[in-house]
């Protein structure tokens, strides 16, 4: 077989059922050697959106999405895409096409140096140029997309590569890297020490970042917290591992989470960090908070620890088992009445809002769109605005909340909603964004129609750049540049142009009958709601 058809088989092996991507002359034998292969291939309308496809169907299914792309501005476009997926940890493995093994550094038509340009925002990158490689360099990509800290691998291969013959084609069964090793279980004198502060704190709070879903371990997180009532927060990237509504969850905290739950992490004597990032958007300055604090951190990735505050007992391990341990222990204390604590401070804090009755309450509009959608609806928000109101007023249950917060790409959404409608058909999708964030991905709308996808889309219409106007207003007192979005489609001339339904939603009156009308059968749907342009998060 050729190199290209060894890369499908490899593919294959690794049970890959959609590639997404744009093809061009130095991927095209990937691309024709795919044909018959049974993968389903999906024509994204620009590069960078292949990989926030990919990343959509990663997040859904557990496995690396795949995305394949040409040479020179092909894969320079899917750098974006990369970054996001990188930043928000998504296993993906994105194949390149490239130049003629032979004219690599000859500044060739359509030649760019993407395993160079990328080596910031991928675990890995690889340059085939021995065919017979081509086998375990796939094998080592989806191993190490998929373990320890998850992300994206690259992988270039010259399009003469691609046409060559590779005699024996051998997958291997396992991996072996020596200096690739991922902790998984976590060290069992720390996860002691762990029990050990838990018995002795009285304001214990727990606060779970993305990497609890990526590690699968939601069921564990859930039954230690209602096992011992112990207070759970979220990261934005943690939003949707304990359902909105649980007693025991208290929201998102940071620069734009609710009072109560940045209240909480500043009163807590003992805070377990588990699968997140100590950064600046879910703790403003780490250092006030831990000063007082027993802090445990909880990564497979030992880069994260202490890199923003130290912890008193870091624990390197995968999120899952580490959890599981910790729950064979009895752990003797009561937190009841720092629970009720948090409960008067939700009460006594309340977020108030003053909408104006003339436009669509965003917070209100979103809040009831979440109760009509099914239990276990995919819910994709944007950047901007749109997405600080879609983490505090979606209510979550038994369905899944995806967003960008490593990054904050803008025009994530839509290909994201993409690649998790195709890995979940049966599954109710919105994507929710800004009119910013829409122009950015507009495009795929035909790869909507195209493939049948029948996500419904959100646009909340402001006719600015809602988050930066927003700054702008504070920081530098309504002097507003570049934010006017003054020359925008009319979308529902858009709708008519890709052939898919379309609803305009100017204020709250008639919405319960209008999201019936919108959530009612499984097709594609943009859907327009006018804002307030000077409204706030």
């Amino acid at each position: 077989m050729t190199g290209a058809e060894a890369i499908v088989k490899c593919l294959k092996e690794e049970k890959v059922e959609y590639v997404f991507g744009y093809p061009g002359v130095a991927i095209c034998p990937f691309y024709d050697a795919i044909l018959d292969s049974g993968i389903k291939t999906i024509l994204i309308r620009t590069e960078q959106n292949a990989a926030h496809s990919a990343s959509g169907m990663a997040r859904l299914t557990g496995r690396p999405g795949v995305c394949a792309v040409t040479s020179g501005p092909g894969a320079t476009n899917l750098i974006t895409g990369i970054a996001t997926a990188f930043a928000d940890s998504i296993p993906l493995v994105c194949i390149t096409g490239q130049v003629n093994s032979e004219l690599i550094g000859s500044d060739v038509f359509q030649e760019a140096d993407i395993t160079g340009a990328v080596e910031s925002f991928v675990k890995y990158s690889y340059l085939v140029k021995n065919v017979a490689d081509i086998p375990r360099v796939m094998k080592e990509a989806f191993y190490i997309a998929n373990t320890g800290r998850k992300g994206p691998v690259l992988i270039d291969v010259p399009i003469d590569v691609q046409q060559q013959k590779i005699r024996d084609f051998d997958y291997p069964e396992e991996v072996k890297l020596r200096t690739y090793k991922p902790t998984v279980k976590g060290n069992v004198l720390q996860i002691k020490k762990i029990v050990h502060e838990l018995e002795r704190a009285k304001r214990p709070l727990i606060c779970a970042g993305g990497g609890v879903r990526l590690s699968n371990a939601k069921e564990e997180l859930r039954r230690l917290v209602e096992e011992y009532q112990i207070p759970v927060v979220s990261t934005m990237m943690g939003i949707g591992v304990m359902a909105t509504e649980h007693p025991l969850y208290f929201g998102m905290v940071g620069n734009n989470g609710f009072p109560w739950a940045n209240r909480a992490m500043k009163e807590a004597d003992l805070i377990m960090m588990v699968g997140a990032r100590v950064a600046d958007r879910a703790v403003n300055q780490p250092e006030r908070i831990m000063k007082d604090t027993v802090l445990i951190h909880i990564d497979v990735d030992p880069a994260e620890i202490g890199k923003n505050a130290g912890a008193t007992i870091p624990i390197v391990g995968d999120a899952k088992n580490i959890l599981a341990e910790l729950a064979e222990y009895e752990i003797d204390g009561d937190y009841g009445k720092w629970v009720e604590s948090l409960r008067t401070y939700r009460g006594e804090m309340p977020v108030v809002r003053h909408p104006d009755p003339a436009f669509v309450d965003p917070a209100e509009f979103i809040r009831k769109l979440s109760l009509k959608l099914q239990d276990n609806a995919i819910y994709v928000a944007d950047v901007g605005q749109n997405q600080i109101w879609s983490c505090k007023y979606h209510v979550v249950r038994n369905g899944r909340f995806l967003t960008t917060g490593g990054m904050g790409t803008m025009g994530y959404s839509i290909p994201a909603a993409v690649g998790a409608k195709l890995a979940r058909p049966e599954r109710q999708v919105v994507a929710v964004c800004g009119d910013g964030s829409f122009q950015m991905s507009m495009m795929e709308l035909a790869t909507m129609q195209q493939y049948r996808v029948p996500v419904k889309i959100i646009v909340l219409k402001n006719n600015y750049l809602g988050m930066v106007r927003q700054y702008q207003h504070f920081a530098y007192q309504d002097r507003y540049s570049v934010v006017d979005l003054s020359g925008s489609p009319d979308l529902s001339c858009i709708a008519a142009a890709y052939g898919m339904k379309f609803m305009r939603i100017e204020n709250m009156e008639g919405l319960e009958d209008k999201l019936d009308t919108l959530l009612k059968e499984d097709e594609a749907y943009l859907c327009e709601c006018i804002i307030d342009p000077m409204d706030l998060v």
